[in-house]
This record gives C-alpha cells, sequence and structure tokens, in this order.
C-alpha cells in the first residue's frame, strides 16, 4: 500500500484464553478494518480494557486469573465501552447475569462468524448513537473544496448548489469528508450509513457510493471527490472539487 494512503482501524480488544480462536477471529476481521488486540489472561484483559482506546470488548467468561463476570463487573466501574460477551456454555442463567451486570450482548462460542459480525455491528451501532444523544451541541457545518454539509439539519452543496441525496447517501458523504486523504473501509461506511439489514446493505454498498458519485459528477476512473481503494473501500481526495490532491 503506498505511503500516501492511510486507513483507520476499528480497535477491538479480545480478551479470550484459547489462542487458536484469537488468530481466528483476528484472520476474519482484520479485513474487515478491524484491529483486534488479544489477551489470554482475566487480569490482563482488565488492565487493558481500563486503559481505554478501544471502539468494544469481545469478552470470554471462562478464564484465568479472572473470570469474565468479574472482568466486566470492574471494568464497569469506570467504562461504558461495549462489550460483547463469549461463553461455551451457552447457559441461559449465565446469559442473563452477564446483561444483568452489563454486558451489552451475548453469544455462545456455537456462533458462525457471521453471527458474531453482525452482533458486534449492532453494539457499535447503539454505542455510537448513545454517545451522539449525549451530545447536546449543534454539529458543526463541514467543508471541504467545493462541498458545503451542514450534518444538524442534513444539507449537502456543491459549489451552493444543494444536491438531493438519499439517507444513505448523506451519511456516507459525511463518513468520507470527515476523514480527508484518509481511506475508509467498507466496513466502517456501513455503520456509519446502516441503521438496519446489515447484510443486505455489505452488499450493495458499492451501489451506493456510486449513486453517490453520479450526484456529485465525480468519475471514477479520473475522481476529483471519491477514490476506490481496489479490495478496501474508498477515500475522500483532500483537494476534493478543488485544485486537486
Amino acid at each position: 500500500m503506498p505511503p500516501y494512503w492511510h486507513m483507520e482501524t476499528t480497535r477491538l480488544l479480545l480478551i479470550e484464553d484459547d489462542e487458536k480462536f484469537c488468530r481466528l477471529l483476528r484472520d476474519y476481521l482484520s479485513p474487515l478494518g478491524y484491529e483486534v488486540e488479544a489477551s489470554h489472561d482475566g487480569r490482563d484483559g482488565l488492565a487493558r480494557a481500563q486503559l481505554g482506546g478501544y471502539a468494544a470488548v469481545i469478552l470470554d467468561v471462562m478464564l484465568p486469573g479472572l473470570s469474565g463476570f468479574d472482568v466486566l463487573r470492574e471494568l464497569r466501574r469506570t467504562s461504558q465501552v461495549p462489550v460483547l460477551m463469549l461463553t461455551a456454555l451457552g447457559d441461559e442463567v449465565d446469559r442473563i447475569a452477564g446483561l444483568e451486570i452489563g454486558a451489552d450482548d451475548y453469544l455462545p462460542k456455537t456462533f458462525s462468524t457471521r453471527e458474531l459480525l453482525a452482533r458486534l455491528r449492532s453494539v457499535l451501532r447503539r454505542s455510537s448513537i448513545t454517545v451522539a444523544a449525549r451530545t447536546d451541541a449543534r454539529p458543526a457545518p463541514r467543508s471541504l473544496g467545493s462541498l458545503w454539509i451542514d450534518p444538524a439539519a442534513r444539507i449537502a452543496t456543491l459549489d451552493t448548489q444543494p444536491l438531493v441525496l438519499t439517507k444513505v447517501e448523506f451519511d456516507l458523504l459525511l463518513a468520507l469528508v470527515d476523514a480527508p486523504g484518509r481511506v475508509r473501509s467498507r466496513e466502517q461506511l456501513l455503520l456509519a450509513a446502516a441503521d438496519r439489514d446489515f447484510e443486505a446493505f455489505d452488499r450493495s454498498i458499492d451501489v451506493h457510493v456510486s449513486s453517490l458519485r453520479k450526484k456529485l459528477g465525480d468519475d471514477p476512473r479520473t475522481p476529483r471527490f471519491i477514490e476506490t481503494i481496489r479490495g478496501i473501500g474508498y477515500r475522500m481526495l483532500v483537494g476534493a472539487g478543488g485544485a486537486g490532491d
């Protein structure tokens, strides 16, 4: 990857003593734009989680040092980071106990990787909505070259002319404008723009970007705005609509 490309990743902490399982999960999530850090001990995992900087924690119940329940109980004293709990038992009592302590969701280890991804997306999405709801300040308008966006009023203009965008197109544009020059993976754009039916949206994200490009008058072969990073996602050019990158 050329050095001028920078892709933001979503940091996850996996607290799980099965090292093979950790590698499998890392291999599955990494291409989607997730940076998975693993801890194999309850005490170490708690210490890392308390340092912060993670978008979510995936936490096993059965751990050496401290159990997953104890880790979660201590973590909730200082942090509201989303926590997805895993158990080999799948016992309803364990599930209820975890949720009562403060887990955001719960999965038995018989899950498929697609199910884990769907649950992870869901807790991340809910977390971002909660944070936004706690912020009383009106979000400031954004401008990038000839583009201007008002997130609060959900208005976008190009060369002072209004753009007629769907909800998904507006959210995609905002996500790209908020990270000029940085690659946003399809997974990150999905989390920013989809509020339901993730799987269907996942298969059509390129269609939404294509439609957005048309409304911007953008040519994907010689883009002024949105550049395709093959196999990864998209980035908004730093000089979007202006003199160039």
